[in-house]
């Protein structure tokens, strides 16, 4: 089973700067790592240069997770496969965890002490109401929308600063409305808020006499069950993120990313990759943030637990409050019912269930690439190279070789994205910072089956707050560092435009 192991706090005192040694502060704590020899970290480097021939596929560019790779399928189940190296032992756990993912909690007291502790405030009741089909979520289509998956998180300015994380932005909860609003709750406590969402459409005129709408999204917060927000509340939509992958990109060397990242812009390249480094709870030091949107987490064991928390309101052993995201002026949800028991590890999820899900979220397959020999896809990724997308959507890594995680050892994966923070410009900004991550900044997202999105999803809305609706629009969206790269989108000839789509859509 996934590993879990939780540390005493190391290393905490360390002042961490951008060049500081990754073995030493940045260590992949979460992972059994047995090290590279000399002639493995040779053979890795050439294996994952960038390739400059596109008159072929690339060897093994189809097996876009390695080993783990799993059969395409044209069903909306593409995404929910387990690791197509997976062993028959092992590939129970991940059905069981896939239980645990799906399970429906209810509220405090109940029938049952292995599913209640619900709330008392929420977003959702499952992990997958929101990671519909463990695919990629959406904003409301309209008033009775009963499939949305977004929330909205909140924070305001100031707070106390963590001299531990250099480049650390202080922010503080909102004081009555903690981290997230949360737009459901249990029988006889009240929802903290609704949020609806206006657009203006945006025209951009393209080569070739074509014209693209965008349309750009205004948030209003209302209807508040707490009283007013703090006046200087800010907001940021998020839609759930597509699960395939994660262990893998949990398993790639945070010092391969961090040798990515450029924050001075010392090359000159105008791209300014940055490091999210985030405080571990399990482990209590400084750690490479990973995951969400903003790379807010350090590992799929620790994005699991705040998710838990934070969006079903339901406690873990590193999230030991049953009362979630509840604040100090929400007494009543502070003091209701909970689940917390002594045979789930005084908490509402114990130790064994989190780690179900969490290798669950870690063994969920990436399809394999489709068309990879189409010439208007060979052309198309010629294209993405060539604009300089490859800058923050980095193609290949090659994952740590580990003890205990056959499915995620040593394997080349093809994930297109470098996990750094990058400035999207003022287009795309939600203008709340999260840790070194500015109001601007987000990870650079991967690109692994995207092209999948409408089979599993139903739709093509893409972008931190599904604002784009379709791969283009995510494209035009792009500001910022890669502001030049859409400017040769727009410029380019129809038909180079076209195969860029056609190649991102075989991802």
């Amino acid at each position: 089973m996934f590993r879990i192991a939780i540390l005493p706090a190391t290393a905490f005192g360390l002042l961490l700067s951008q060049n500081a040694d990754a073995d030493a502060v940045l260590g992949d704590l979460h992972l059994n790592v047995i090290p590279r020899t000399v002639d493995e970290v040779e053979r890795i480097s050439r294996v994952t240069q960038p390739t400059q021939d596109f008159n072929q596929p690339e060897r093994f560019e189809a097996n876009q997770a390695g080993a783990a790779t799993v059969r395409p399928r044209d069903t909306t189940n593409a995404f929910s496969q387990a690791s197509g190296n997976i062993s028959f032992e092992r590939e129970l756990d991940f059905k069981v965890g896939n239980g645990l993912f799906k399970k429906l909690w209810v509220s405090s007291p109940s029938s049952t002490l292995a599913s209640d502790g619900l709330g008392p405030l929420y977003n959702a009741r499952s992990c997958q109401r929101c990671h519909l089909k463990d695919g990629r979520g959406h904003p409301p289509q309209g008033p009775d929308d009963s499939t949305v998956s977004m929330l909205m998180g909140v924070s305001i300015p100031g707070g106390p600063g963590i001299a531990e994380i250099e480049g650390y932005i202080a922010t503080l909860p909102d004081p009555t409305y903690g981290k997230q609003i949360q737009d459901f709750s249990v029988a006889g406590h009240s929802a903290e808020a609704r949020f609806e969402i206006t657009y203006e459409q945006i025209e951009i005129s393209l080569s070739g006499d074509e014209i693209a709408t965008l349309r750009a999204p205004t948030y209003t917060v209302s209807d508040y069950g707490y009283g007013a927000s703090h006046p200087e509340l800010m907001i940021s939509p998020r839609v759930a993120p597509q699960m395939i992958g994660l262990g893998l990109l949990d398993a790639i060397p945070a010092a391969d990313i961090l040798a990515l990242a450029d924050p001075e812009d010392l090359d000159g390249d105008a791209i300014s990759g940055r490091a999210q480094i985030v405080m571990s709870r399990a482990y209590e030091t400084p750690m490479l943030g990973r995951f969400g949107l903003k790379a807010g987490q350090p590992s799929v064991w620790e994005q699991s637990a705040a998710a838990f928390h934070g969006d079903i309101g339901i406690s873990s052993t590193l999230f030991p409050t049953a009362y979630g995201d509840c604040t100090r002026q929400q007494a009543a949800c502070r003091t209701a019912p909970d689940g917390n028991t002594a045979i789930h590890d005084n908490a509402e999820i114990g130790d064994e269930g989190l780690a179900l899900v969490t290798f669950y979220a870690s063994n969920l397959g990436v399809p394999a690439r489709r068309d990879v020999d189409d010439p208007q896809v060979l052309r198309g990724k010629q294209v993405f190279y060539e604009t300089g997308c490859t800058a923050c959507h980095t193609p290949k890594f090659v994952t740590h070789r580990l003890a205990d995680q056959p499915e995620q050892s040593f394997q080349l994966i093809w994930p297109y994205t470098d996990m750094l923070l990058h400035d999207m410009g003022p287009g795309l900004a939600d203008n709340r910072p999260e840790g070194r991550a500015n109001g601007q900044e987000w990870r650079t997202p991967p690109l692994w089956g995207i092209g999948l999105t409408e089979t599993v999803s139903g739709h093509s809305y893409f972008l931190h707050d599904g604002r784009a609706r379709s791969l283009l629009e995510a494209v035009l969206w792009h500001g910022g560092e890669a502001e030049a790269h859409k400017d040769k989108v727009i410029n380019m000839p129809p038909d180079d435009r076209t195969a860029l789509i056609r190649f991102l859509e075989s991802l």
